[in-house]
């Protein structure tokens, strides 16, 4: 299974429109994401942005569940409008619903971003609500069969 994403390369940097509004130039728009070679027996998907900086304790950025297993790419800007059908996007550590871009503190340095994206054997039966990275993959952890991740920089200057 691969990750990809027209938005950011692997290892790049972030563009600020994918940055909160609080951010000069943010306009808090979703990435595309591109997913392939799913395996046959996945049910369903799971994508996760955290922030990896030490600061951040692994925010939760965007985390969406139940994606359907036949998804091959989510569209810029689909977060909250035109998500696949099924698909659940999970509060994130700010306490909204859908994508928060990076909004790291000024002078922070350079954040590193994972995008990662899960293959499922099977789909969840959940409510939205607030879950930590931690919480998340433990419950993933029995459904889990394979993962793929990408990375994007960015930094509040």
């Amino acid at each position: 299974m691969n990750i990809s994403s027209r938005s950011f390369t692997n290892g790049g940097t972030i563009p600020a429109k994918y940055a909160m509004k609080a951010i000069a130039g943010g306009m808090n728009v979703s990435p595309h994401v591109a997913i392939g070679d799913v395996p046959k027996e996945a049910r369903s998907l799971a994508i996760a942005f955290v922030d990896r900086h030490p600061m951040a304790r692994n925010w939760v950025h965007w985390l969406v569940i139940n994606i359907p297993a036949h998804t091959t790419e989510i569209p810029e800007g689909a977060s909250l409008k035109t998500m696949p059908p099924e698909s659940i996007e999970m509060i994130n550590t700010f306490g909204f619903a859908g994508y928060g871009g990076p909004q790291p503190p000024r002078g922070s340095g350079v954040h590193t971003y994972e995008l990662a994206c899960y293959a499922l054997t099977e789909t969840f039966k959940m409510p939205k609500k607030e879950l930590t990275e931690a919480e998340f993959l433990k419950l993933i952890k029995p459904l889990l069969i394979t993962q793929c991740k990408m990375t994007g920089n960015f930094e509040n200057k």
